[in-house]
């Protein structure tokens, strides 16, 4: 199957992205990308959007609508700031978060990048209403990124979905482990980044958290290939197993979803599609898809879980 056939059959981009983008901020800022995406009680949907300022560094602002398209009302001021005197982990800016509701909290957890002189680490903060924030501070340190928080506990601990990078381990997917969301341990590698001409040969990553369904974990991931021209980001998925989210059931071996449109192709960064958030519709099946393009402006596409679950098991990859 041809693969802009078998984008169509899997997403659909809404009509009028971008859906956010600098001109709709109320202060100066450079750009909006890599939100992370959340329903509150009431049905508004939020988004935890990345706003990079004119130094280059990054902060979170929330924007919110009524139907999860339009309509985005937007904080006055940053929603949550760097603060490198109390967390100097964060010096250099805080970026691309990642939402998960856990009820036996009450409360959301947002994962999120926190940039040091060391380079990325993962930072987690706990909020209520998204006025008010927790900081619990770095809980891996640099190289670390795109990670994401599972909903509820495996055997009384909770569990991380995250990605470390060295030049002697690359740059693959792990999960980790923690009784109380601060000391975090149990490290090991679930998905790792595939070799050779492989879509997602070069690095992979966690882009929102992972949902789940009556079979298993459904993961999408973003795929990096290098290329003579630069990298490429594209977006891929898995399957992990319900009560252990370390076993890898089913890995797609094509991409389902890639820069196609002019504002995933050109921007900041060249061909970057890149989910951090999703909803899920009344159905249980529909799944809005927030993504950054182009390190520049803020999109949507939506699909069925059932169908990328199908397609999963038809495109199950038995190669590495």
């Amino acid at each position: 199957m041809h693969k802009n056939s078998l984008q169509k059959s899997l997403f659909k981009r809404y009509p009028n992205n971008p859906i956010l983008t600098a001109a709709d901020w109320p202060y100066p800022m450079n750009t909006v990308f890599n939100a992370a995406a959340t329903l509150l009680q009431d049905g508004t949907t939020l988004l935890l959007s990345r706003v990079e300022d004119r130094r280059g560094h990054s902060h979170l602002c929330a924007v919110r609508s009524k139907n999860g398209i339009d309509g985005w009302q937007i904080d006055p001021q940053p929603t949550l700031m760097p603060d490198p005197v109390n967390y100097p982990e964060e010096l250099w800016g805080i970026e691309d978060p990642r939402i998960t509701f856990l009820p036996e909290l009450g409360k959301y957890a947002v994962v999120y990048t926190s940039f040091s002189r060391g380079g990325p680490g993962v930072s987690l903060a706990l909020t209520e209403d998204f006025r008010q924030f927790e900081r619990i501070g770095d809980i891996m340190p640099p190289w670390d990124k795109d990670a994401a928080i599972l909903p509820r506990r495996f055997n009384g601990r909770w569990a991380l979905i995250h990605r470390p990078t060295s030049a002697s381990l690359g740059s693959h997917i792990w999960i980790s482990y923690s009784p109380d969301l601060r000391h975090w341990g149990g490290h090991k590698i679930i998905l790792e980044a595939r070799e050779g001409s492989w879509w997602d040969a070069h690095k992979i990553g966690l882009s929102p958290p992972p949902v789940e369904t009556d079979r298993g974990w459904l993961i999408l991931y973003h795929g990096v290939k290098e290329t003579a021209s630069g990298a490429i980001y594209r977006l891929g998925a898995a399957l992990f197993d319900l009560e252990d989210p370390s076993i890898c059931l089913l890995r797609g071996d094509e991409w389902i979803f890639g820069p196609e449109e002019r504002y995933e192709l050109s921007g900041d960064v060249n061909d970057v599609v890149f989910p951090c958030g999703t909803t899920i519709g009344p159905d249980q099946d529909t799944i809005n898809i927030y993504y950054g393009a182009a390190d520049t402006s803020l999109a949507l596409m939506s699909g069925s879980i059932r169908e990328i679950l199908d397609w999963l098991e038809l495109h199950n990859s038995h190669e590495g």
